[in-house]
């Protein structure tokens, strides 16, 4: 039971920035009178991350991964709203394209939670598959993102050589100097499955909505979880990367 609370406790800890983005989603139509929820959304997004770096909650490496994830995350905004994924129906300042700036904070989160988990929960990589392989997988996830509103969906191909090439790796874990151990599929398939738990609370809030969402909320289409698997392994695969190119240069 103690390794379990300790578990829980740290994964709470790691969610500290999501939450307060989630949080803020919860308050934010109370100020449009004053402001739009959009822009209300990017200034508070962007006050969090300066506190928690201030607070040394976040380390500068971590800032600038989740930086990473935002550019990456904006520039995928831009091209889903562009072809009618989703929308953001309402009015900001902050909007380019139709895409409001702090979107990009959605995917910063999942970076964030991801940078966090590792550092406070000891995660070490077995079994990885060598750097190219992964690197490689990692880019054709990224681009059938986008690929897929020009030519068919190749995510279950993708899904094949993800379960070949990963089917030996294992992350390990540590609560108390005690090792635990978990296959990487797995932890990809959980992490995915809760984001679109939250994914489901923010659409209910209002963060953006899907077409099938306009006239009344419904629950986000299940086949989402494997979109945020897919983008879950993107993340581990760039931050696994980062850390490797930084034990090799010493930085």
């Amino acid at each position: 039971m103690r390794p379990l609370l300790i578990f829980t406790k740290q994964q709470a800890l790691s969610c500290l920035f999501p939450v307060l983005v989630f949080s803020l989603l919860g308050i934010s139509h109370l100020f449009t009178v004053i402001i739009p929820r959009y822009d209300f959304m990017l200034i508070g997004c962007i006050s969090i991350q300066i506190i928690l770096f201030c607070l040394k909650i976040e380390t500068k490496d971590e800032v600038l991964v989740i930086c990473i994830f935002h550019l990456l995350g904006l520039f995928m905004e831009l091209f889903k709203v562009h072809f009618g994924s989703w929308t953001y129906p309402e009015h900001a300042v902050t909007k380019i394209f139709r895409v409001p700036l702090y979107s990009g904070f959605m995917y910063a989160s999942v970076a964030s939670y991801m940078c966090q988990a590792w550092r406070r929960l000891k995660l070490q990589l077995y079994h990885w598959p060598k750097h190219w392989v992964a690197r490689i997988i990692g880019a054709l996830i990224y681009l059938n993102f986008f690929s897929n509103h020009f030519i068919p969906d190749v995510r279950y191909f993708i899904g094949l050589l993800i379960l070949y090439f990963f089917r030996k790796s294992v992350v390990e874990f540590h609560l108390e100097n005690k090792a635990y151990r978990m296959p990487v599929i797995l932890s990809f398939l959980l992490i995915g499955f809760f984001i679109w738990l939250a994914e489901n609370i923010a659409t209910r809030l209002g963060a953006w909505k899907y077409a099938y969402q306009h006239k009344i909320w419904a629950i986000v289409d299940c086949q989402k979880i494997s979109s945020w698997a897919f983008l879950v392994i993107v993340s581990f695969i760039i931050i696994s990367e980062l850390k490797v190119l930084k034990e090799k240069t010493g930085k």
